[in-house]
């Protein structure tokens, strides 16, 4: 067994000594100034952070994916984000890939001892065929989790980009890795609980990360969600309202128009600029491989 007692996160947090003795504001007022470190450390962070999303543009440019491994409260984040990728900018489910030790099961309950399983690893990535065009991002407060260590060293073996979060300054690394995103959050306040402002980070860095690779492959226009899924009433209601803000039509002939490209935001807005059929608008999208931005002017 690793000790991990030198670790920043397993220190005791001396502004929260006597926290079992605290009233309740208290105890609120204590979390949140500690929270209130977290975007300051993950800042610190960005030029890691840039080297990934330069990885995992690529990756996804060339074909190959992104995945989320983690063990616990990290796999369940990175499961998280990479859940959210497709609804929100219409991206495909293979983009990114999130995955926990112990599987989904593990989503709802702790699974704690699968997070030492070097083989179960190895079997959860052998079905998805990694190779030169993936990038693999490990995820571990310690950097210890064997679950995780092996993951990306299968990865390495397949050529595949990898990079590894940790939230510790000097954290137990056990394997090579392309790129290394340190974010120490320090000592937690309750002591080694690191759902706390580890797990804040990490779903920072990687709100970051999809986010901004999102945004590279001409998700967005502006600043605007237009490659949404409007497959419910809100998100029905958001791509009328887009529509209406580039297009300057009211939000009954946005909506239409919304219906009219298959609910599409970014079809419907070049049929309204370009006053062309759906299947005019689909090829001046393909030309453009997707940008809308090359299409029509903001």
């Amino acid at each position: 067994m690793n000790y991990r007692g030198d670790l920043n996160t397993e220190q005791q947090n001396k502004n929260s000594l006597n926290i079992d003795k605290m009233e309740v504001e208290e105890i609120l007022h204590a979390i949140n100034n500690e929270d209130a470190s977290i975007a300051g450390v993950v800042k610190s962070a960005i030029p890691q952070i840039e080297e990934t999303v330069n990885h995992a543009v690529s990756s996804v440019k060339n074909g190959g994916r992104v995945f989320y491994v983690g063990a616990g409260t990290s796999g369940r984040l990175g499961v998280l984000d990479a859940s959210e990728i497709p609804p929100t900018f219409s991206a495909s489910i293979d983009n990114f890939i999130g995955i926990i030790s112990g599987g989904d099961k593990a989503l709802r309950r702790s699974i704690e001892g699968a997070e030492d399983s070097v083989i179960d690893a190895i079997r959860d990535l052998e079905k998805f065929n990694l190779d030169n065009k993936d990038t693999l991002i490990g995820i571990s407060c310690s950097g210890a989790a064997s679950y995780v260590i092996s993951a990306l060293d299968h990865a390495r073996e397949k050529e595949a980009s990898t990079v590894y979060i940790v939230t510790n300054p000097k954290p137990h690394l056990m394997t090579k890795v392309d790129t290394i995103i340190y974010a120490d959050t320090g000592p937690e306040i309750i002591t080694g609980s690191t759902r706390m402002k580890a797990g804040t980070a990490t779903k920072m860095i990687l709100n970051m990360i999809s986010t901004t690779v999102m945004v590279k492959l001409g998700k967005v226009y502006g600043n605007l969600m237009v490659d949404l899924m409007a497959v419910n009433h809100k998100l029905i209601d958001r791509g009328t309202r887009i529509i209406m803000q580039v297009s300057g039509l009211d939000y009954e002939d946005a909506k239409k128009k919304l219906m009219q490209a298959d609910r599409s935001v970014k079809l419907a807005l070049v049929m309204q600029c370009h006053e062309c059929d759906a299947e005019e608008a689909r090829r001046k999208l393909k030309e453009a491989n997707g940008y809308l931005n090359r299409v029509i002017e903001l």
